[in-house]
């Protein structure tokens, strides 16, 4: 029987570290549930230690979750462990993630600690963690730049100590594959008791070789690959977990292993993903990019038309793209809608169905056809739970190149009705002035973008704000319109209503 390697998806930890791609609780309930359809071995929930927030949301996704084993990150000291294990105790299957720098530049300007400091650190809080929780991994922060034989010691180290994964991962990205390939053959050679132990990569982007080196680290030996949905993450990001896991699956026959993930979730995790944080996949982006199946020179549609295999080495089906489009409009009933939704890969709550059949009929009234990007609109993909905060009752705009321009917004704040007009220099800056007056904090937009769901003149808006609230961090809002300006006032009431729900 061959090798199998786990995923080890840490999306909802080093994912959401990248700027602007936090997650409420309820978005990372979302994803964590996401990720347990795929069959990810191993969820990286958060990290217990850094705040209430990450702690509340690593414990809720440990008592949600079956079928995954949940992790925490800590540093290397107990209190870090104990917030840790307090999150993921009731999982039903739980690990702790312990990390220390280990790299001379790592040890002297960071930690300022002495090699001999590292390795007692290491050996204490290891056994430490190992003394609440059974699974416990070990890191070597910025192993890819840390002497050779003194990360032999500290593995071997570790291993004494309890940890059962050692991962190596290149914190900067600085390495190429055969470079980390060879560090890895090096690493299992020279190091006592690594043969019982599974060796896990981390890999980052910065130069845009995440995905090769934890493929070349397979081949190396490695047993887990740590990685993100779209690659998000620091800086340049993550090695990308849709590419990494179609690459296993595509080319089975050059790395010889097994892969657990059920492909057919990704496109719909992807744009979970994508929707949630507001950061937008390229086109070109391998495996669930826009055109990652799209064929428009005349030769390739003539040889996909005769045989797909001809420019196709996967199949749309495979990542979870429905193969036949079902149609959908002003006369489609209830059932349609949710056979559509169920072949996308959407299986809704009675209440939430409910509510995204009344969004359709009425999006429906407006469209000619209500096409699949419409759909995913239409349920918001990851849609925020609990009561929100405030709503939109209507809103009248005044505006033209030869008049400064007015908003009146009226909103509804639980039985409270407020009304309040703006003026500015555009329609959509003066609504969301006048929604600052309602709302009666200091909030100010960071980002803003608008794009089309689909083709067409009667195509939907999505509108992505990203705003800070007194100062708060970033929020992300997302608002869906068949007019531009609704879409964007509705993106800024869900933005602010995002914070209140933090």
């Amino acid at each position: 029987m061959g090798r199998t390697i786990r995923i080890f998806d840490t999306t909802l930890r080093d994912g959401e570290q990248s700027p602007g791609c936090s997650m409420n609780l309820n978005e990372k309930i979302e994803v964590a549930k996401a990720l347990e359809a795929m069959k990810v071995e191993i969820i990286e929930a958060g990290f217990a230690a850094s705040s209430p927030g990450d702690a509340a949301a690593v414990a809720a996704i440990a008592d949600i979750v079956h079928g995954s084993t949940i992790c925490s990150l800590a540093r290397c000291v107990e209190k870090d462990i104990d917030a840790a294990w307090n999150a993921i105790r009731r999982a039903e299957s739980a690990r702790i993630h312990v990390f220390l720098a280990t790299s001379p530049l790592h040890m002297e300007y960071k930690l300022k600690m002495t090699p001999e400091q590292v390795i007692e650190a290491v050996a204490h809080n290891v056994a430490y963690a190992k003394s609440r929780c059974s699974d416990i991994e070990f890191s070597a922060e910025d192993a890819t730049r840390s002497d050779l034989d003194f990360l032999c010691r500290v593995f071997e180290t570790a291993i004494k100590a309890g940890a059962t994964t050692i991962n190596i991962p290149d914190t900067v990205g600085y390495m190429v594959p055969d470079e980390y390939a060879a560090r890895i053959r090096y690493i299992r050679e020279h190091t006592p008791g690594i043969e019982n132990i599974i060796l896990s990569c981390h890999m980052h982007n910065d130069l845009g070789m995440a995905v090769a080196n934890s493929l070349a680290g397979v081949q190396a030996g490695i047993d887990q690959i740590e990685c993100t949905i779209n690659g998000i993450g620091e800086r340049a990001g993550n090695a990308s977990m849709e590419e990494c896991v179609m690459a296993l699956k595509t080319r089975k026959d050059h790395f010889g292993v097994d892969c657990a993930i059920d492909t057919t979730h990704i496109y719909r995790a992807s744009r979970m993903i994508e929707t949630i944080t507001g950061v937008s996949v390229a086109p070109t982006k391998a495996i669930v990019g826009a055109n990652a199946f799209a064929h428009e020179a005349g030769i390739h549609q003539h040889g996909v038309m005769a045989n797909r295999e001809t420019y196709e080495i996967m199949t749309p089906e495979s990542i979870g793209l429905p193969k036949t489009a079902l149609v959908l409009g002003k006369h489609s009933g209830r059932h349609a809608f949710e056979e559509r939704l169920n072949e996308l890969g959407y299986t809704l709550s009675k209440e939430k169905l409910d509510k995204a059949f009344e969004k359709f009929k009425i999006l429906a009234d407006k469209k000619k056809t209500v096409k699949d990007r419409d759909l995913e609109a239409i349920i918001g993909v990851a849609p925020v739970s609990g009561a929100e905060r405030y709503t939109l009752v209507n809103f009248v705009i005044n505006s033209g190149n030869s008049i400064t321009s007015t908003a009146v917004i009226k909103m509804k704040k639980g039985d409270e009705v407020f009304e309040r007009v703006a003026a500015s220099d555009g329609p959509i800056n003066a609504a969301f002035r006048a929604i600052n007056k309602i709302v009666d904090k200091n909030i100010v937009l960071e980002d803003y973008s608008l794009k089309s769901m689909t083709d067409g003149e009667d195509a939907q808006a999505e509108a992505i704000v990203k705003i800070t609230v007194d100062g708060s961090p970033m929020v992300t809002g997302r608002g869906v319109s068949t007019d531009i300006v609704e879409a964007s006032i509705k993106a800024y009431i869900n933005g602010i209503n995002k914070f209140f729900m933090d």
